[in-house]
């Protein structure tokens, strides 16, 4: 049965309202003043109450999601990112491309998360977007296209807006994988589009700070000496600490021999979106956590890893249905507690179940709206010296993007860059908003980005690990503020 148009809906009110009047012409003689009839007023209230639903069930429509993964492996021979140039030559887990695509029938959005180092906007993020346009009608700037950050996949970028050091030549990147892999991202999106159905959605946070610390510990002179890893029997030593600004921190007890540490914070939220279908069965989620995926490097630096990311994804779709995304959270300075082969499942599982657990607390809803809005940000570079910039010019800035997707009153915030923690922690406390998630290295890749004290403390990510000059993280926390609050202005 079709619905009914609006206008064919207000008829059957005025024709009812013909009736009645007719009929009490008749039993009164008198006017038909529907003031003075309550049984009048009445049916006319409720005969408009069906016309605003019908009005509704027209101009709306429902909520629809579909889900899709495609296996994105490089052949062995490629180099991986923890490789130093190897050739890999194993394959621990396989890698994959999922995608999460929604509608609310007038917008469409979209989140492609690659088991990949990064996705630079010009090498990767920009020429999925394109396939995906072209292909789905899905604008560009509706298309979030994350990295998890796996340390063991392939080197397949030249990592234009990073620094230099590690950089694979372009004339050594494998391009006929490269393609394919841009042909494989879009085409999860297609495939996600393709099985769409009515949705519901929702969104909770557990928390899990047991497995993962800030890597930037100071020393009494405030200056960072920085701890990529720590001994078995200091990891054992680990409590969580709240400071006066509600930040966690996990800490540790140091041997009376060595000079006091203080351990920055972590962001210990796991944020897990839900994605159901009309049965209440979950179709998709995305699980959203801060953390490093270096569990596998160093120590099988030839062999092809999603790290822990794959292990929670899996835990998660092997318990509560559907396919899952992992997005990278606040990790620029956060790594695991352990490493290793056996931690990485162990780390990704207990993730899982974390995750797992508040999927299950989450209470859907179809009432949403959805919205995309991005922006292009300029980041000044440090000055090099000479001896590092050599005789040929090098660029003052680079020009990047931020983006916010709106999935009813869940804001989705894409960050490019391994955005340390502080930074992040900034944008959430000022941003006002119940549901944030905050995804980093989404849509490209443009190294460390720190905030100013950082650059004073030292270290690996405002050093080597960053071309940006001071600065930057302010810059990330000010445009991430103004685009959050524009998108909060926008019209559903």
């Amino acid at each position: 049965m079709q619905p009914q148009s609006a206008s064919s809906n207000v008829g059957l009110v005025f024709a009812a309202l013909g009736d009645y009047n007719t009929a009490s012409k008749f039993d009164t003689g008198k006017g038909t003043d529907i003031m003075k009839r309550p049984g009048l007023l009445l049916l006319t209230i409720f005969l408009f109450g069906l016309v605003h639903l019908g009005v509704s069930s027209v101009g709306r429509a429902a909520l629809k999601g579909g889900c899709a993964t495609v296996e994105i492996t490089p052949p062995l021979g490629i180099p991986l990112i923890g490789s130093k140039g190897q050739p890999s030559d194993s394959v621990m887990d396989p890698l994959h491309a999922r995608a999460l695509v929604l509608s609310d029938g007038r917008r469409s959005v979209a989140i492609v998360s690659a088991e990949l180092l990064y996705t630079p906007l010009e090498e990767i993020t920009g020429p999925v977007r394109e396939i995906v346009t072209a292909e789905t009608g899905i604008p560009p700037q509706n298309v979030m296209v994350c990295a998890t950050h796996t340390h063991s996949g392939p080197e397949v970028f030249t990592r234009s807006k990073v620094p230099n050091e590690g950089r694979m030549p372009a004339e050594e990147i494998d391009r006929t994988y490269l393609q394919a892999l841009v042909k494989k991202m879009a085409s999860s999106v297609r495939v996600a589009q393709r099985h769409m159905q009515e949705v519901r959605i929702g969104t909770g946070a557990g928390r899990l700070p047991e497995i993962v610390y800030n890597r930037r510990p100071q020393k009494e002179d405030g200056r960072v000496e920085m701890a990529f890893t720590l001994p078995p029997e200091i990891t054992a030593t680990r409590q969580t600490q709240t400071d006066a600004d509600g930040h966690v921190h996990s800490v540790f007890t140091l041997p009376p021999e060595q000079p006091v540490r203080t351990f920055g914070p972590i962001d210990p939220n796991v944020y897990v979106l839900r994605v159901e279908n009309s049965a209440g069965q979950v179709v998709g989620s995305l699980v959203d956590f801060g953390c490093h995926p270096v569990c596998v490097y160093p120590y099988e630096s030839t062999a092809i890893s999603a790290d822990y990311p794959g292990h929670t994804t899996l835990a998660v779709e092997r318990t509560a249905g559907g396919i899952s995304l992992f997005a990278l959270g606040l990790a620029g300075n956060a790594v695991p507690l352990t490493r290793g082969v056996e931690p990485c499942a162990q780390m990704g599982k207990r993730l899982g179940a974390e995750a797992v657990k508040q999927l299950e607390q989450i209470a859907a809803t179809d009432d949403v709206t959805l919205h995309a809005l991005r922006r292009e940000v300029t980041f000044p570079l440090a000055e090099k010296p000479a001896a590092e910039s050599g005789d040929s010019e090098t660029p003052e800035s680079i020009t990047t993007e931020i983006q916010v997707l709106r999935l009813g009153d869940i804001y989705i915030l894409g960050l490019p860059g391994e955005v340390l923690v502080e930074v992040g922690l900034a944008i959430r406390s000022q941003a006002g908003l119940e549901n944030l998630l905050i995804v980093t290295l989404a849509n490209d890749a443009i190294g460390y980005v720190c905030h100013r004290q950082a650059y004073k403390e030292g270290g690996y990510e405002p050093g080597s690990g960053t071309d940006l000059a001071p600065g930057a993280g302010e810059i990330m926390i000010e445009q991430a503020l103004a685009l959050i609050e524009q998108m909060k202005q926008a019209q559903p």
